[in-house]
């Protein structure tokens, strides 16, 4: 084989290895970030448990005028709701980013 040919192969084996990892580092970022989404709405829910038990007068008073407790609740409710349909969409896109390095990893592995 002349040694251009040579050359391009293992060039390409370099990207696919530097393409290998950072889709392992994309998928380990993700999970860190996930479990950081997962914190946040363990906290949130335990505020939400503290104010819905207390309801305290500030926080009406913080959010102005004509704001009831259900009109609270049912805010919050909806806001939980959407992070965690977010939350969810995230954790497929990391599964899928996980399994996609593992594949890759096998790939390179194989050849």
């Amino acid at each position: 084989m002349p040694v251009g040919i040579l050359e391009r192969i293992f060039a390409m084996n370099d990207l696919n290895d530097i393409f290998q990892r950072k889709v392992s580092a994309a998928a380990v970022a993700g999970w860190w970030t996930l479990l950081v989404a997962v914190v946040f709405l363990l906290i949130q829910w335990i505020v939400y448990l503290f104010i819905m038990n207390a309801r305290p007068e500030w926080l009406l008073d913080l959010w102005g005028p004509g704001i009831s407790w259900s009109y609270v609740q049912n805010l919050w409710f909806w806001i939980a709701a959407i992070f965690k349909m977010c939350v969810w969409l995230m954790t497929l896109a990391v599964i899928w980013l996980t399994l996609w390095a593992r594949q890759l990893r096998k790939n390179a592995g194989g050849s």
